[in-house]
């Protein structure tokens, strides 16, 4: 786990920094290149989180992004806008944090960052480099500079650069200054050299290279996690079946070098990172001519996860319908109030089907779930109360706090002690001696 305050190294240089977004991506860049002494003017076309944002108020819950942004503000190293015009004159570098949600077929929606390339271009009056960091599409980044070169007054010089992000939510502001690589996709001299010098305060190895390598590394590396985390959910159907135990053979093999214990976890996949990389990744191929048949079985085989769960459910109370299934945890990950592509409203809304009961209860994202779940769900005021009446309870999501409950006093409240771990995050052989009917991933 990330310290609970990360060091913020200083820039000798401090430069002018716009940035076009203000969600997860967009605010966290902005605020650490804040942090880092650079005077930075983050713009949003949503009026009211620039409104709420001059207040104070993020948007979403991410650990010391608060804490930043507050010192940022009152330093005025960081600002916030609606309009782009304000941004360009402001900006040496800008970068494009915008959205690039999924369509029907899987492939990237990048109307926002055509829009942006265009906003920008016709408010251009002197050299400016931009940069994408937010996950496009190979061949993108020629795309903006094309529409740039076209509509930009004439002879103003800019440069398009390519910077994905990897940042990780919930630890998101320590993996901004501790990355494990950096990644700079450039076509001049001089847009390498003012991305390095932005950089160089920051302790990590640095990959300059191409625009077009730059944009295929994002999607590369996350469908890579993708992969490993099929992987180890095919295990653990074979460990299910065998009677092993996933968590032992992935330690195993997570042990040799070559291969490595991050993301070697069977679980359900959320986010909105993977499922949309993965698929972008499988269209990006096909478009470009190749069938990449893998990324498709990896899919099939996360999304098979979900089945799993209600199975273990139908194994232990038979009948699923009218009982009362708890959900501790609804956010796709610990540390984070995001529900995009969180596995529990799909589990949620599979169960809703089968007229099952659910309450449920997560430490951050009780707001936006009763938005999307309605009223058919009970939200609870803690785990205790979650489990109240309860003839199974799915842990969802892996908060600490989960980890310290006071296990006699949940089965109390429980109807029946049945436990579906999905993250495979509690001890089976503790709970079965307080008698609890434990159900993990792989493992029994």
């Amino acid at each position: 786990m990330p310290p609970k305050t990360t060091r913020v190294p200083q820039a000798k240089k401090k430069l002018n920094i716009g940035v076009v977004g203000c969600g997860y991506v967009g605010l966290v860049t902005g605020a650490c290149f804040a942090a880092m002494g650079h005077k930075v003017l983050s713009v949003d076309n949503d009026a009211g989180k620039i409104g709420s944002l001059k207040k104070g108020l993020t948007p979403f819950f991410e650990p010391e992004l608060q804490d930043f942004l507050d010192k940022c503000r009152k330093k005025r190293l960081i600002t916030f806008s609606d309009r782009i015009s304000e941004l360009v004159a402001h900006s040496e570098i800008i970068f494009i944090c915008v959205g690039t949600p999924p369509r029907p077929d899987g492939s990237a929606d990048l109307s926002a960052i055509e829009h942006v390339a265009h906003e920008i271009a016709k408010n251009l009056t002197r050299y400016t480099l931009i940069v994408d960091k937010s996950t496009v599409p190979v061949i993108t980044g020629e795309r903006v500079s094309k529409i740039i070169e076209t509509q930009r007054p004439r002879g103003v010089p800019f440069d398009v650069a390519s910077n994905p992000e990897f940042l990780r939510e919930g630890t998101a502001v320590y993996d901004f200054f501790n990355p494990d690589r950096i990644v700079i996709g450039v076509n001049s001299a001089r847009a390498a050299e003012l991305l390095q010098e932005l950089y160089r305060p920051i302790t990590a190895s640095l990959i300059t290279t191409d625009i077009r390598s730059a944009e295929l590394i994002k999607h590369a590396s996350n469908s890579f996690l993708a992969t490993k985390i099929a992987y180890a959910n095919a295990l653990s159907r074979i460990c299910d079946l065998v009677g092993a135990d996933v968590k032992e053979v992935t330690r195993g093999v997570g042990m040799d070098r070559r291969i490595g214990q991050a993301f070697l976890n069977p679980g359900l996949v959320g986010g909105f990172c993977l499922p949309k990389d993965l698929d972008a990744f499988y269209h990006i191929s096909k478009r470009s001519g190749y069938d990449f048949k893998l990324l498709q079985v990896v899919k099939e085989i996360n999304e098979d996860q979900k089945e799993i769960v209600i199975q273990k459910l139908e194994e232990e109370l038979w009948n699923l319908e009218k009982k009362t299934v708890s959900l501790l945890g609804l956010s796709f990950k610990p540390d984070t109030d995001d529900l995009r592509f969180a596995p529990s409203l799909d589990i949620a809304r599979k169960l809703l089907e089968r007229q099952v009961h659910i309450r449920a209860y997560d430490p951050a994202s009780m707001s936006r779930a009763k938005e999307l779940l309605g009223p058919k769900v009970a939200f609870a005021k803690n785990a205790y109360d979650c489990a109240k009446g309860a003839h199974a309870l799915i842990m969802m999501t892996e908060w600490p706090e989960f980890g310290r409950l006071d296990f006699k006093k949940l089965k109390a409240a429980m109807e029946l002690p049945v436990v579906v771990d999905v993250r495979n995050f509690w001890d089976p052989k503790s709970l079965k001696q307080l008698g609890f009917r434990y159900r993990g991933i792989g493992r029994s």
